[in-house]
Formats: structure tokens, sequence, C-alpha cells
């Protein structure tokens, strides 16, 4: 029997997969700690996992491949998961970053797109926004 045939079809795979990308991140850099649990759990609940196949995701993240989202508002939006949990310790190892610029490109992004994305994303997501930035971000509804 097939994972398809497992947990159905279209959006729920591709969410499956999602959160599977979002644990691969997780344990990456070791053990899951209790931040990363709670975004974990946060995760599935948005992503409608259910309690067997969150476990069946933390037993084996990689055999859950990527279905990427065809708008690009929605890749974003799965960018903006991974590295809600990349900063639930606050800081981005080396590993991760290189995980989700694979990940960025999985989902359909050029490599020169994703360096940008990511590179973009660090600086916002570790503070380090310009004045214009913060002042946008402000504004806007």
């Amino acid at each position: 029997m097939s994972f398809l045939d497992l947990f159905g079809s279209g959006e729920h795979l591709r969410n499956l997969g999602h959160f599977a990308a979002i644990v691969n991140l997780a344990v990456v850099d070791g053990d899951i700690n209790a931040e990363e649990e709670i975004q974990l759990q946060r995760f599935a609940r948005k992503l409608n996992i259910d309690e067997s196949e969150y476990s069946k995701v933390l037993e084996n993240p990689t055999a859950f491949p990527i279905q990427p989202p065809n708008s690009i508002e929605r890749r974003l939006e799965r960018l903006h998961d991974l590295f809600v949990i990349i900063f639930a310790d606050h800081i981005i190892e080396d590993q991760e970053a290189e995980l989700i610029k694979k990940y960025a490109i999985g989902l359909g992004f050029s490599n020169e797109t994703a360096e940008a994305i990511i590179k973009r994303s660090i600086d916002i997501f570790s503070g380090h926004l310009s004045f214009d930035d913060y002042r946008y971000l402000l504004n806007k509804e």
C-alpha cells in the first residue's frame, strides 16, 4: 500500500509533504526542543495532520515528497512556515539554511530567487529590518 492510498490525494498530500519538510528542519540540529514541538503541533493542526499521520511523519519525514503549490503566494507561505520553525530557537544554523534552500528550489524557485528570498527572510526573522521595511510593515493592514 502506498502513501497515496493511506493519506488520500491533492491538497492533503501537499500538506503532508510540507509538514514533513518542517519536521526535517526541526530535527536537523538534533532533537526537537520544546519550542519546536509547540510549533510542530500548531502546524499539524493548521495543515489538518491527524495524530497517526503526525507520528508517521516524525518517524520518517523523508518518506513524504514535496508537492509544490501552484501559486507563488502559497509557495511563500510554505517558506514562511519553515522560517517560523527554524527561528523557534531564535537562530538559524548552516544545516537549516541549506535545507531550506533545497526546499525552496523543490517548491519551484530558481537557485538565485531562492537565495534572495532566504537572505531577506533571515534578515526579517532575525530582526535586521531597515527603517523603511519597519515603517512599511507598521502601515500595512
